[in-house]
């Protein structure tokens, strides 16, 4: 018995002492090899894989390894995968077929052909080329599938400094559009509440302050969605796979300003514009600006493609017009006599007046609170009512368009002259570079490749800043005095002292004069 004990002795204590041989680091890894066959065992539990034992080397070679990484990482940067790779990614999901491709193929949809609109820009000698036009035909239908659209197309591409806008015209289905959020409410929610009593105290100290008579002039209005400049709305993204993002309606003091100032787009929605005179937004309320500026100025077609219908012929007003249709009897006009006059070709978007609007409005209308201030005013003078503005009515022949400088507003050429029965005819505009048109029989389109930038003539000249405004009218009453110097002070005083000895001497002798006749 003592035998056996001590034999059980000299076993635990040759366990103990192999367990602290395996617990011992190694002097290169810092491992123990108690800990390895741990975590080795725990992930062959885990996995459980078949042929266990001809695969038992390589799981400890990976457990191994992933343990050295850790421990490299502070030793050696791991490289960050580049932005090309990450887009790919995305653009990955694009390709992934939808489970609702299998539909009727004779249902309508608002997805443009355009595989077709990159045909016929390659033979224009523009685009985007052919791979990058299949992105975004697969981004629009992405866009399609996720927003309730009646029509759809493919705007063009506005570049930038850091990245660029692909911008995608869409008009909802009707009752499907999202109320936006309504811009005078969002800004008083931004103040904070203030109690009676602090409202009080401030009335109380603007009474004692004269008050201005300045007037503002009267803001114009914006036009409502589905009229005018807001017709249709736009999306955008910068890279076919990212998200599209819907543009906010725009103003016409957004576009007022748009006129007079020059920017080029950054990529970045948010990014404020620093100008004089200064923008009222952000980038992406210029970037609206400027699609309407461009959309008005580039969108055209044949002449006799669309015509106005019978209830739109009875109104009397000149440029009343405001919608058309399509013309069932339409049979295209020949290509060389689209190349060649440009009265083939008419606007079809509404012209943008000085006002900022489609619409013209009188801002000199009052409302009706202001009848009774009318009646105690009759004997003055009344003012002059403004003259309503009128612009070019739609469907407007280009050849009235007119010309900045001497640079014409357009240039048309047919895409081939060797294989003349099967070129196209294609329009370019000289007022807004990179605003394109191509016609071939029925079928036409309009597309924008440029920097979103006006032609200026050939010296362009920001606008100056305005004279500061005088507070007051210059005058020696109210002029500051130079200080004098230590020789004029001490001059000053001798003549005063001379001036108040001789005024004294005058005084004695008079004093002395009314004793003698006393006497």
């Amino acid at each position: 018995m003592e035998s056996e004990g001590a034999l059980n002795n000299q076993r635990e204590l040759t366990s103990i002492c192999f367990k602290a041989f395996m617990l011992k680091n190694s002097t290169k890894s810092n491992l123990n090899l108690y800990d390895h066959f741990a975590r080795v065992l725990t992930k062959v539990m885990d996995e459980r894989p078949e042929n266990v034992v001809d695969v038992i080397e390589d799981m400890s070679r990976e457990v191994k390894r992933g343990l050295l990484m850790d421990k490299q990482s502070t030793l050696r940067d791991i490289p960050l995968a580049p932005a090309a790779q990450l887009l790919a990614e995305q653009q990955r999901l694009l390709f992934s077929r939808g489970g609702g491709d299998d539909g009727d193929q004779e249902v309508e949809t608002p997805l443009p052909n355009v595989s077709e609109v990159g045909f016929f820009l390659e033979q224009a000698g523009v685009g985007l080329g052919r791979e990058e036009m299949l992105r975004v035909f697969l981004a629009l239908k992405q866009l399609v599938d996720s927003q309730p659209l009646a029509r759809c197309r493919l705007w063009g591409k506005i570049l930038g400094t850091e990245g660029n806008y692909l911008v995608a015209e869409g008009e909802y289905r009707d009752g499907e559009e999202e109320e936006g959020i309504n811009e005078e409410t969002a800004e008083d929610a931004e103040g904070e509440p203030r109690d009676d009593d602090e409202e009080a105290e401030v009335v109380e100290v603007i009474d004692t302050l004269p008050r201005s008579t300045f007037k503002p002039p009267p803001v114009v209005p914006k036009e409502d969605n589905r009229t005018g400049v807001n017709k249709f709305t736009y999306f955008v993204c910068r890279e076919p796979g990212l998200p599209w993002m819907r543009l906010p309606t725009v103003t016409p003091t957004q576009i007022t300003a748009a006129r007079n100032i020059r920017k080029f787009f950054t990529g970045r929605l948010d990014t404020p514009i620093v100008s004089y005179p200064p923008f009222p937004g952000n980038e992406a309320n210029y970037l609206r600006a400027q699609i309407a500026r461009i959309s008005a100025g580039t969108q055209v077609s044949p002449l006799g493609f669309y015509q106005f219908g019978e209830e739109e012929g009875e109104e009397e007003e000149e440029g009343g017009r405001d919608s058309f249709e399509e013309n069932p009897d339409f049979e295209g006009i020949p290509v060389p006599e689209m190349a060649e006059s440009l009265s083939t070709w008419v606007h079809h978007v509404q012209h943008i007046l000085q006002q900022g609007r489609c619409v013209w409005v009188n801002l000199a209308e009052k409302p009706e609170d202001d009848f009774e201030e009318e009646a105690d005013e009759e004997g003055k003078e009344e003012a002059d009512e403004p003259e309503p503005e009128v612009g070019p009515p739609l469907l407007t022949p280009l050849s009235e368009d007119a010309e900045i400088t001497t640079t014409p507003p357009w240039s048309s050429k047919m895409s081939s002259t060797l294989i003349s029965q099967f070129a196209i005819a294609v329009l370019r505009s000289n007022l807004w570079p990179g605003a394109y048109a191509y016609v071939s029989g029925k079928k036409f389109e309009n597309i924008y490749f440029g920097w979103g930038l006006k032609f200026a003539g050939e010296v362009y000249t920001p606008t100056v800043p305005s004279m500061p405004q005088r507070e007051y009218t210059s005058g020696p009453e109210i002029t500051e005095a130079l200080v004098p110097s230590l020789e004029e002070e001490q001059a000053l005083k001798a003549a005063l002292e001379e001036q108040k000895a001789a005024q004294d001497e005058t005084e004695g002798l008079g004093g002395d004069e009314e004793e003698e006749d006393d006497d």
